[in-house]
């Protein structure tokens, strides 16, 4: 009995000395550990992350404020503190980007990860583009404001010559850095890309804002001169005055000033949304700080190239693509010459509504056809959380509301003033089709952004065909059976491949036609509105029954939402293209 009471202390000494000795190795496991937290903790809005999101919130709110005053009351801010507003972030930009482009990012251990999904090609080249028209934009804008520089504010005149070199280096910097995932100096990164990120937006909604009061301008001239026609005695007078006050500021009779108007006028666009594209990456760069990335198989970097087309085929797609685009041209330019002559107006709106009419029902059915391969392919989705897909469907969404809403309240009204006007029934279709459209295509394009490339989904099958066995075949699985079904998820066996071998070919090939078909009708449809077509606002429905300001106020912040949906849709259906 001692014998055994003597060896159960040994042995219950040992254990507690062996667990004893333990202990420092599990706390220094921990403290090895807790940086592989950091990525769990890295997206709760807390800390450091905290103090950067409040500075950004609190930038963009004042650059708001500033804007907004100076938009609805022009005469109330004196010194042009707007201007010299943007100016100051433009300028702390600047200086940031040049310290982590100079210094920074040469530091060792700064970046020791990169997020693949951030910054693809497809964004960084329509990003490239945008910000070639917006550095040409700003030569016709110096043009311009140079001409008029007697009547112009001083921080106006300067504004572009700060705003280039801003835009020239933050494309750089999300050309180059867009994929960093930064582990330094994470205090002052994330106050830099957030400053950044409010300067973008400030400078956004004061473009917006910008081209609303352009707009308004010449659609109260146009009202002013119906109104005469009307009553041409009482508005002699006044306009008379309005006449003195508004030709102090406008163009001179030189050609280069009318010519710098012209460019500026209609590279305008551009810079819209170039300014919404670079924000949402900068944002996307801003989440990564101090994000910890595990390399996988899936990680892969994804060229694009003319082997996509090439070697799968894709004929149909483009050749129906093709003919959309060069309908579309024909329709812009035939509604830009006609729209602004009396005798042929009616007839632009009726191109215009007959060209969306014949070409949104083809890309419903595109989508629809799509989501049925989907269907019939089942294939896994992918697991796991991906801040960047999160953002693309965030902004795919979002983007999307502007022309939902512009569509219903078209709707809205074209059913109050009747279908029996001229446009009222071609406005009423249109309306119907852009929703059943926008919203066939998200579903498609969200559904093939959350599908896996590879994997096939074998579990579901099992799952179908056990409803017809008995019950002790849906008991819970062993592990050894789980690891079994990870790996045909994984595809390590060959009958997997074999079972889909058949429908691999032919619904790759159905993705990839229907993804190019996509691509160059939102092309098609991003370009008619960018380059300032809006018939919501010309054809007068809306504005006839909510009113001027209301109705105004819709279309302008609605319109560049859906120049940005078409712009991103583009980028999305053609990781689609890829990956299929």
């Amino acid at each position: 009995m001692n014998d055994n009471g003597l060896t159960e202390l040994d042995s219950s000494r040992g254990k507690a000395g062996h667990l004893q000795n333990d202990e420092p190795v599990k706390n220094s496991e921990l403290q090895i550990q807790e940086p592989e937290q950091d990525p769990v903790l890295a997206w709760v809005p807390s800390g450091r992350r905290l103090i950067s999101g409040l500075l950004g919130l609190n930038v963009m709110l004042l650059g708001a404020a500033l804007v907004a005053g100076q938009a609805f009351n022009p005469e109330g801010l004196k010194h042009q503190e707007p201007q010299v507003f943007m100016l100051l972030l433009m300028g702390a930009s600047i200086l940031w980007m040049l310290w982590y482009l100079l210094w920074a990012s040469k530091q060792p251990g700064i970046c020791p990860h990169k997020d693949h999904h951030a910054g693809g090609i497809t964004v960084t080249v329509v990003l490239m583009l945008f910000a070639a028209f917006s550095l040409l934009l700003y030569i016709f804008r110096v043009g311009y404001l140079i001409s008029m520089r007697e009547c112009k504010p001083a921080a106006k005149v300067l504004s572009p010559f700060i705003e280039a070199p801003f835009l020239a280096l933050q494309t750089y910097l999300l050309w180059a850095h867009s994929k960093d995932c930064i582990h330094r100096h994470k205090i002052i990164t994330r106050s830099g890309l957030m400053v950044i990120l409010s300067a973008d937006l400030v400078l956004w909604l004061n473009a917006v804002t910008e081209d609303t009061i352009h707009e308004e301008i010449e659609l109260e001239k146009e009202d002013r001169l119906d109104f005469s026609n009307i009553n041409s005695s009482e508005a002699d007078s006044s306009d008379l005055a309005g006449l003195a006050n508004s030709t102090w500021c406008q163009c001179s009779a030189s050609a280069g000033c009318l010519i710098f108007r012209k460019g500026f006028e209609i590279l305008y666009p551009f810079n819209m949304e170039f300014y919404l594209m670079a924000g949402c990456l900068i944002y996307v760069m801003w989440k990564n700080v101090g994000r910890r990335v595990s390399p996988g198989p899936h990680h892969e970097s994804q060229k694009l190239t003319f082997q996509v087309v090439y070697q799968g085929g894709v004929i149909y797609g483009l050749v129906l693509g093709a003919l959309v685009l060069a309908a579309g041209v024909a329709v812009f330019i035939l509604y830009q010459v006609w729209v602004g002559q009396q005798q042929l107006r009616l007839t632009a709106f009726h191109i215009f509504y007959g060209y969306h009419l014949a070409v949104m029902p083809v890309m419903s059915l595109c989508s629809l056809g799509g989501m049925l391969v989907y269907r019939l392919e089942r294939r896994a989705n992918e697991g796991g959380h991906n801040p960047t897909r999160s953002l693309d469907v965030l902004l795919l969404v979002a983007a999307s509301l502007g022309q939902l809403a512009l569509s219903y309240f078209s709707l809205v009204a074209a059913l109050a003033v009747g279908t029996h006007r001229p446009l009222g029934d071609l406005d009423l279709s249109y309306s119907l089709l852009s929703l059943l459209e926008l919203i066939l295509q998200n579903i498609f394009i969200i559904e093939g952004l959350h599908r896996h490339p590879n994997l096939f989904a074998k579990r579901k099958e099992k799952q179908r065909s056990s409803i017809f066995k008995p019950k002790k075949k849906v008991a819970a699985q062993t592990p050894e059976e789980r690891k079994t079904d990870v790996s045909l998820l994984e595809g390590n066996t060959s009958a997997a491949a074999e079972e889909h071998a058949g429908k691999k070919t032919w619904t790759k090939r159905a993705i990839r036609e229907i993804c190019a078909f996509l691509i160059l009708s939102n092309v098609m449809l991003w370009v008619i509105p960018a380059f300032g077509v809006h018939p919501q606002f010309e054809n007068g429905l809306g504005k006839q029954f909510f009113g001027f300001s209301v109705w105004f106020a819709l279309v302008n912040l609605g319109q560049p939402l859906s120049v940005f949906y078409r712009m991103h849709s583009v980028g999305a259906l053609m990781e689609l293209l890829i990956s299929a």
